[in-house]
């Protein structure tokens, strides 16, 4: 689920597979993987989500998408003559894991995840959940896996990687023995991602950024758009967008107290008007961020509807 699409990262967004079709995308040589897109294009979902099929004869899927009968069908399709084992699910956001009782009664796999849906943080006196319509609340897995464990398949390893920020159950999967890791919506070669409280929160996701940065591999499958590689230095570029997110916040502060649809005004220059919901969601990420470090002050706990300043 994307935010913005600023310059200060090399975006790539060139990305023509055509939804249903399965494309093989991993290096020659190494486990088979293949994606398939879902026909669900918006301005937070880009062409829509991509599901993985990893492996050969006996595989996994990772994220089987919303709930989208064609896209099941699509899936099934793909892996006609094969057995899917195991379905691995990044998140549960409703464009990720709703397909995922369909996929698993057509298939009888066991189904893996972090955990179910749930929240950053306790909700606040008097807050509403801005992404609910946008969670997967009824998702339970089959096996919740812990940070670092590894799951065997048929000619293939799966680790798993907790990331939350984006959404706190947020797990990315590293291929064993390759350079592929399995990024979901944590890290996106055509645009940034939401950090929405309460169902993320700013401080875990610039950890599991740089959780990601000290990582081998190369190559990020990510849950909407193509792949990214040189992946630990595109990392960076994510880093370092987020920091000047935050310097851009202390500046506009340091001018007098801002709400924060003037934070967005001065901050995301040229944003698509559609997107300007999700930028006020992550600019109030940053502000809980810097609040809980002490360099910003509000009345009350940090709010969309809050009025901000420097602390001090």
């Amino acid at each position: 689920m994307a935010e913005d699409t600023p310059q200060d990262i090399p975006f790539d967004k060139t990305f023509d597979l055509a939804p249903g079709h399965a494309e093989a995308c991993g290096p020659e040589g190494s486990v088979p993987v293949r994606r398939i897109l879902c026909n669900n294009p918006s301005p937070f979902t880009f062409k829509g989500t991509v599901s993985y099929i990893v492996g050969r004869g006996k595989v996994a899927i990772v994220d089987p998408g919303p709930e989208d009968p064609q896209h099941i069908a699509a899936l099934l399709d793909a892996t006609r003559g094969e057995t899917v084992t195991h379905i691995f699910v990044t998140h549960t956001h409703r464009d990720h894991s709703p397909n995922t009782p369909a996929l698993k009664a057509a298939t009888g796999a066991i189904v893996l995840a972090e955990g179910p849906h749930r929240h950053a943080r306790p909700l606040n006196i008097g807050e509403h959940k801005p992404l609910d319509s946008s969670g997967d609340v009824n998702f339970m897995p089959d096996r919740r896996l812990a940070d670092g464990e590894v799951v065997q398949g048929g000619g293939w390893a799966l680790e798993a990687i907790t990331t939350p920020g984006h959404c706190a159950n947020h797990m990315a999967y590293a291929l064993k023995d390759t350079d592929m890791l399995f990024v979901g919506d944590h890290v996106m070669a055509w645009a940034t991602s939401i950090v929405a409280p309460p169902d993320g929160a700013m401080s875990d996701y610039m950890a599991s950024l740089e959780k990601l940065s000290k990582r081998k591999e190369q190559i990020y499958f990510p849950g909407h758009g193509r792949e990214i590689r040189n992946a630990p230095e595109f990392v960076q570029y994510y880093i370092r967008h987020r920091q000047a997110r935050e310097a851009s916040i202390l500046h506009r502060l340091a001018k007098g107290e801002a709400d924060i649809p003037t934070l967005v005004r001065a901050i995301y220059i040229g944003i698509d008007p559609r997107l300007t919901g999700a930028a006020g969601l992550s600019t109030l990420a940053h502000m809980e961020d810097l609040v809980a470090r002490g360099m910003v002050a509000t009345d009350g706990a940090a709010s969309i509807a809050g009025t901000y300043r420097l602390a001090g």
